[in-house]
């Protein structure tokens, strides 16, 4: 394990890419890690219901898609989420070009990383995130007394 961090267990991590094989290799990844709440869907459309249904803590997101794709998707989160919210989007694209990544970073992905991956770099990268994830929903619930999800 790369961790034995307590979000394992309670971390929610949503999987979308539009080829079932890369869906269910990081599913397999993350639950042979030790993460429970891994749910993988190849359309970036059902990303509205699914945010509203799974309330993720991390996000794993493919760039090019059919008809809705990755960019949308992250548009879309984008309007969805109360200013200053902190919902991580890890892209893992095959496109490793300057632009594409320029572009998904400005629209709100806090990390990127490239097909094929190193399993270790997209675990330390996860973790990271979740890290980062938790400590905002703290500061959150320090805020308003209000407790965690």
């Amino acid at each position: 394990m790369i961790h034995d961090a307590p979000q394992h267990d309670t971390a929610r991590i949503l999987v979308i890419d539009d080829h079932a094989p890369n869906v269910e290799l990081v599913e397999e990844i993350l639950k042979t890690e030790g993460y429970r709440h891994v749910t993988g869907v190849t359309s970036a459309a059902s990303l509205p219901a699914l945010h509203a249904q799974h309330d993720p803590d991390l996000i794993i997101l493919d760039l090019w898609m059919p008809g809705f794709d990755g960019f949308a998707a992250l548009e879309q989160l984008h309007r969805r989420l109360p200013e200053g919210t902190y919902l991580p989007v890890l892209v893992l694209t095959a496109d490793a070009t300057p632009e594409t990544r320029r572009r998904a970073l400005a629209l709100g992905a806090r990390d990127f990383l490239t097909k094929p991956f190193d399993v270790f770099e997209l675990l330390i990268r996860v973790a990271n995130l979740l890290e980062a994830r938790s400590l905002y929903l703290k500061v959150q619930q320090a805020r308003t007394g209000e407790p965690l999800p």
